[in-house]
């Protein structure tokens, strides 16, 4: 993957444990690549490794366009559930003339018993309609459709980042500072059991984050303290997604083709978001 020195041609976008492994496996193999985080703290969480920049902040539709610049293939790992956010990347990928990976997330069979849900809206409508306190782990981005919950300010307690921002939204939506976890992961079983006691939880709410999300040792603690499970169900995927080693086995071909053998880049007009059978065409082929 041949590119001036100061524009490494593989981009990473590495909101998740799967791109800070990627990160690392690119810099183990003598791989250079630029990495993007949403955020200061993500960036901090990739920490420094040899031959990957590191890009820390959101970036907007033309912001990323002209990041995209120079990349022969750009991997999207961001999170399961950030779907705007791989939407602009496939896009801005096509727009660059750059060929786009997904790296998802194993897709794992949940337990019977819980109560699944198509989106946070969802489990708000299903707590209007059901008591009891609750333990919500679902982050601090989407927090409005449970604040129409009734009674939500004395049921309802909400586990984020201990970030400014995010403790900033809680108590902005109308959560008090006492029903506001400020925790950084990973969680234990035994740790989430005892928070959903000390709360006094008859139900937990989270997101199908996999294995490395937590999922199991949420599930896990809620049957241990007798409380019910709502789990906001993945969006689909679609065709087209690997899995970590896929991704690295596909940068590893692009490394040994020949220079000559590899396609020349060419731009694209720019492509409005949203249009979603435009961006199929990046799926690998």
């Amino acid at each position: 993957m041949t590119a001036p020195a100061s524009v490494p041609a593989l981009r990473i976008f590495a909101g998740t444990t799967e791109g800070r492994l990627l990160c690392e496996w690119a810099s183990g193999a003598g791989i250079p690549a630029r990495a993007y985080a949403a955020t200061e703290y993500g960036g901090e969480l990739l920490g420094e490794l040899p031959g990957i920049e590191v890009h820390a902040g959101r970036l907007d539709d033309a912001d990323m366009e002209r990041e995209l610049s120079g990349a022969r293939i750009v991997v999207d790992a961001t999170h399961p559930f950030a779907t705007l956010a791989s939407d602009n990347i496939r896009a801005a990928s096509l727009a660059v003339g750059a060929r786009c990976l997904r790296l998802a997330r194993p897709v794992e069979a949940l337990p019977k018993g819980i109560v699944p849900v198509a989106s946070i809206a969802c489990a708000a409508r299903f707590l209007s309609e059901n008591p009891g306190r609750v333990l919500l782990t679902t982050g601090s981005k989407e927090l409005a459709p449970y604040t129409r919950v009734a009674d939500f300010a004395e049921r309802f307690f909400v586990r984020v980042l201990p970030l400014p921002g995010a403790i900033t939204k809680c108590i902005d939506a109308g959560f008090s500072p006492s029903h506001v976890i400020g925790m950084q992961g990973p969680f234990t079983r035994e740790l989430n059991e005892a928070m959903l006691r000390q709360v006094g939880a008859q139900w937990l709410v989270i997101k199908d984050s996999g294995t490395v999300g937590g999922t199991a040792e949420k599930l896990a603690a809620a049957r241990a303290v007798g409380a019910r499970c709502i789990v906001v169900t993945r969006p689909a995927e679609g065709g087209g997604t690997l899995s970590l080693r896929e991704v690295e086995d596909a940068l590893l071909r692009e490394e040994d083709r020949p220079e000559q053998a590899r396609p020349v880049q060419a731009r694209h007009p720019p492509v409005a978001r949203g249009r979603r059978p435009e961006l199929a065409q990046t799926a690998l082929q």
